[in-house]
């Protein structure tokens, strides 16, 4: 049975959200209370915005499945010989268009160069009619956090307005340090945002 079901989808706003001035993003305790709150079984793959999937190595391994879902593009957020080495060659009798990005699933590791490579990928297959399917090894944390980063890159949305629009049809769960690298994203994106203090950093670490 499909996964999709009649599961709602957010609708795309015509404009970014309006945000207090200045803009004061949330702390990371705040950000995890979103993202933990009330969480549900994950799916193998979810619809988690018009035409846009998250979903496991499971899926991006099955290409009846991606198939019958109208995959047009794959965006791998766990790419390389020692993750989940598929790439454009595997998906060859798919004719889709593939887009790896080698990252590791830890605190420490930088995922904030690849937030616009991957937005504008997702964000050109969109734009032409394309279905995207975004995956790494549960479809939790790194393929979670590029989605975000599109989210708000290309769609205008605060990362909690993206976290909550993502959250009505799937789970997901960035690492604490992909969450602080989404957060400074978010700040950078609002050009009334307020920077924390060191003073405060320490406060909300403790």
């Amino acid at each position: 049975p499909s996964v999709i079901g009649s599961m709602a989808l957010p609708t795309p706003p015509d404009h970014c959200c309006i945000c207090v001035s200045p803009y004061d993003a949330p702390s990371l305790t705040e950000l995890r209370q979103i993202l933990w709150t009330n969480r549900k079984p994950v799916a193998p793959v979810n619809q988690v915005w018009p035409n846009l999937y998250i979903g496991d190595e499971s899926v991006a391994r099955d290409k009846t499945r991606l198939s019958s879902l109208g995959v047009t593009h794959i965006l791998n957020a766990a790419a390389g010989r020692h993750r989940i080495n598929t790439g454009q060659r595997f998906y060859s009798d798919l004719g889709v268009e593939y887009h790896g990005v080698e990252a590791a699933d830890h605190p420490q590791f930088n995922i904030q160069p690849f937030f616009r490579p991957a937005a504008q990928f997702i964000d050109s297959a969109l734009q032409k009619n394309g279905k995207v399917f975004v995956h790494c090894a549960m479809g939790v944390s790194r393929s979670g956090a590029l989605v975000l980063a599109y989210l708000m890159i290309c769609r205008s949305l605060t990362l909690v307005d993206a976290i909550i629009a993502v959250r009505l049809n799937r789970d997901i769960g960035p690492n604490s340090g992909f969450l602080e690298q989404l957060r400074q994203l978010d700040l950078s994106l609002r050009p009334q945002s307020r920077q924390l203090t060191e003073e405060e950093e320490h406060a909300d670490m403790s």
